[in-house]
């Protein structure tokens, strides 16, 4: 976790938390955040920032940035508050995709084991049905008002498989016997 403690003239020091932001470039796009020059357009048309003063992406990428994993992936985080519109990914300049960013901050609160209640629920059957709302034929008949086909099966073994865990990869070993990519 990034800390940030006073130096002797008072100014306050962080210390960027360089694991956590190693593990989100594995999430996400690389390191998609280094771009960000912090210009907020991204707030701009925020549909979460106009109704939430708690939420705003601009800070949330400060954070990243800075890689203050705490302040990001608490029990009471506000990057659920995210709707996932894309308006800050097309507003963005540097194409850095904040979007993509808080989605896989999303992924690894889930990964911990933290999210909002009720999503729980919804993990379980997506696990069962490959679909987030339980199917009922009222669906169809609804679909049928609007002159929509009725859905389609969907294949759970696939996703099933897709959604057990990757094993470990073995590292290769460079000519010194280090992990690659070590001194």
């Amino acid at each position: 976790m990034a800390d940030s403690e006073s130096s002797n003239n008072g100014q306050d020091v962080v210390h960027v938390d360089f694991a956590f932001r190693r593990e989100l470039a594995k999430k996400v796009e690389g390191n998609l955040a280094n771009f960000c020059y912090q210009c907020g357009a991204c707030v701009g048309d925020c549909p979460a920032a106009m109704y939430s003063d708690e939420f705003n992406p601009r800070e949330i990428m400060l954070k990243v940035l800075y890689g203050l994993s705490g302040e990001l992936l608490g029990e009471e985080s506000v990057l659920w508050l995210c709707t996932n519109c894309y308006n800050c990914h097309e507003r963005c300049p540097q194409e850095v995709k904040p979007v993509e960013v808080i989605i896989s901050l999303k992924n690894m609160l889930a990964d911990r084991g933290i999210f909002p209640p009720g999503v729980d629920r919804i993990i379980k059957t997506f696990e069962e049905s490959g679909r987030t709302v339980p199917y009922n034929p009222a669906i169809d008949k609804r679909r049928a008002k609007f002159g929509l086909p009725p859905l389609r099966p969907v294949p759970v073994e696939d996703i099933q498989k897709l959604l057990e865990p990757e094993p470990e990869k073995p590292r290769r070993r460079g000519r010194t016997g280090n992990e690659e990519g070590q001194a």
